[in-house]
């Protein structure tokens, strides 16, 4: 039985996360960490060396392209992670939230291998990244910065990455008292019509996300991108590849 999507966003509109034990696992757990990694959207850590990967498009990277193939990978077991969180009530409860308009993912690609990528939800002005991966070295550094680039440019306030890792800390994250993240928290998702009920699933994230990550198909007019996104260029609002030379703009501009 999956989880129901109404009951999965109001989860994470007041701070709390499902986890589950291992990919066969039957049963998950709600998560509320006493510390929150995030990771502020001005501070992201672009390394000269990463900074030339991005310019240079190594990889080949999307926006939806391949939001299941993401998740699969994400929950595959690999050296640096011999057990996985991602059971299968998990992946179908995001599977359903991505249909819905609330859950993305970004990809990287080389030639026609996903190797490399992340997911996670979008609500009011709030990211909360699920899980990435990387079979290739950067792949999922790339894949946070054009994140995080997006993010930046169509008026996201806060990236929430649950819990610290030295990834993450060497990519600029820092950790706070989930007093504070709740703080955050309230400010990113104030607006989000929680009162109509059910009827916010047929809304979708709308706003923000739907710039930041267009779903396959999707089209926004000039009059969306003026109100929802000024910052961000019409050709960052596909989900097909855009210029990895804009991405380190957006990340090095300061204001």
């Amino acid at each position: 039985m999956t989880i129901d999507p109404l009951l999965l966003l109001q989860a994470y509109a007041i701070g709390v996360f499902p986890m589950s034990d291992d990919r066969d696992a039957e049963e998950i757990y709600w998560v509320e960490p006493k510390q929150r990694a995030i990771l502020p959207l001005g501070g992201f850590h672009l390394s000269h060396s990463l900074a030339k990967t991005v310019r240079r498009e190594q990889f080949r990277v999307s926006v939806n392209a391949d939001f299941a193939g993401v998740v699969a990978k994400c929950a595959e077991v690999a050296d640096d992670r011999p057990s996985t969180w991602i059971n299968r009530q998990i992946e179908a409860a995001y599977s359903n939230l991505h249909d819905l308009g609330f859950a993305h993912s970004v990809e990287c690609w080389e030639g026609d291998e996903l190797v490399g990528g992340l997911y996670g939800v979008a609500l009011g002005r709030a990211f909360f990244g699920e899980s990435m991966f990387s079979r290739r070295t950067d792949a999922s550094k790339v894949a946070l910065a054009w994140l995080v680039g997006r993010m930046r440019a169509s008026g996201f306030t806060l990236l929430d990455c649950q819990f610290m890792t030295d990834h993450l800390r060497s990519l600029g994250a820092a950790e706070i008292s989930q007093k504070a993240y709740l703080v955050l928290l309230g400010e990113a998702v104030e607006g989000v019509p929680f009162a109509a009920g059910r009827g916010l699933l047929g809304a979708g994230a709308g706003g923000a996300a739907s710039v930041a990550f267009p779903l396959s198909g999707s089209a926004l007019s000039p009059e969306d991108l003026r109100r929802d996104a000024p910052l961000l260029s019409p050709s960052l609002t596909v989900s097909g590849p855009v210029s990895g030379h804009s991405i380190v703009q957006l990340l090095t501009q300061t204001s």
